[in-house]
């Protein structure tokens, strides 16, 4: 472990290794992955994370790189939901919505380190009552663990003495090349979601289901992120690129499966990630340009990592036919989503 003192408080930076030889580094502020290092198709080692050379910066940034947003990732309409029929008033941040939790959610906060093993460590995090707007107070534990065969699987829980809504993710920018390597619209993605959720303008869910046949949004089959990135379509024009929540083919509470396939044909690596979560918003770093200084003195660029965030639909609370984000005393919230890394059998081009 290392300790990093900031003005916002100490930093713990903790790096897990395997028997392969890669490894990852996780931080306590907004229990964020800071860099995940591992062997290309000919052995070569680099670290596949967005993430900056500060580790101090990872404080309020503008695109929330590598960290756990909370108590409610993604938007809600105006900052407003109601529950049990009392309505809740959150901070706007994100044009007439409320993002990520607000400007002091989960993501800028430092978590409590509770434990930390050879290949693992857990965070925690307590939310008042009333923090934020939210009701009751919730208690969030979120472990990393890393496998010898390069996996990374994060395990989420949370409780609370009173009814409230919950919503949470890692928002890490992946770049198979190497997180200094520019573009990722070269990456080819694959989605195991046969239906997105279309939006207004400001990137809230309208309440429908649409298929993803015949449109951009559909990455069914495996294709290059950036082949109709630029199409005119309404998700590409409002979000600049994607910024959607696709549905799950086969959601069952519970039940763990894979949901998205990244690779890059140039490194031949490749990222599998799978999890217990309805939902999964594809963020094609959109807005990345002017973001704190990167690793080694890397500058990104917009469109220089993507995020694949599984986690529930956005504006939930809101949509009664979306699958709750209500968590009630008594119950746990209990979520997984794991990043496995690997490499194409073939030589990479």
């Amino acid at each position: 472990m290392q300790s990093v003192e900031s003005a916002h408080g100490t930093i713990t930076l903790v790096t897990l290794n395997n028997k392969s030889g890669a490894w990852v580094v996780l931080s306590s502020l907004g229990a964020g992955i800071v860099s995940v290092n591992v062997p290309d198709a000919r052995g070569n080692v680099a670290d596949v994370v967005l993430g900056y050379e500060n580790p101090a910066d990872f404080m309020a940034d503008g695109p929330c790189a590598g960290k756990i947003p909370g108590r409610y990732a993604n938007r809600i309409a105006n900052g407003k939901f109601s529950l049990d029929k009392k309505e809740y008033t959150l901070p706007v941040n994100n044009g007439p919505n409320h993002l990520h939790g607000g400007p002091d959610g989960f993501q800028n906060k430092i978590w409590q380190v509770n434990s930390v093993t050879e290949n693992s460590v857990e965070f925690s995090i307590k939310g008042d009552d009333g923090e934020a707007g939210y009701p009751g107070v919730i208690v969030v534990k979120a472990r990393y663990t890393w496998s010898d065969d390069n996996e990374l699987t994060l395990d989420l829980t949370a409780e609370s003495d009173a009814p409230t809504v919950v919503n949470l993710t890692n928002h890490a920018y992946f770049n198979l090349s190497g997180h200094d390597s520019g573009t990722v619209l070269k990456h080819r993605l694959q989605l195991n979601a046969s239906n997105y959720l279309p939006t207004d303008d400001t990137l809230i869910p309208e309440g429908g289901i649409a298929p993803v046949a015949g449109t951009p949004m559909d990455f069914t089959t495996e294709r290059f992120i950036g082949e109709r990135i630029k199409d005119d379509f309404p998700a590409l024009r409002y979000g600049k690129g994607y910024d959607n929540c696709w549905v799950i083919d086969n959601y069952e509470e519970g039940k763990h499966q894979p949901v998205a396939r990244l690779t890059d044909l140039e490194s031949g690596r490749v990222l599998e990630v799978s999890t217990t979560q309805p939902g999964v918003q594809v963020y094609t770093g959109n807005w990345l340009d002017g973001c704190p200084v990167g690793k080694g003195g890397a500058v990104y660029h917009d469109y220089d990592g993507v995020a694949i965030e599984c986690q529930g639909f956005p504006d939930a609370p809101n949509h009664d036919n979306f699958p709750s984000q209500v968590l009630r005393p008594g119950q746990t919230y209990r979520q997984k989503i794991a990043f496995r890394f690997s490499t194409l059998m073939n030589e990479a081009k």
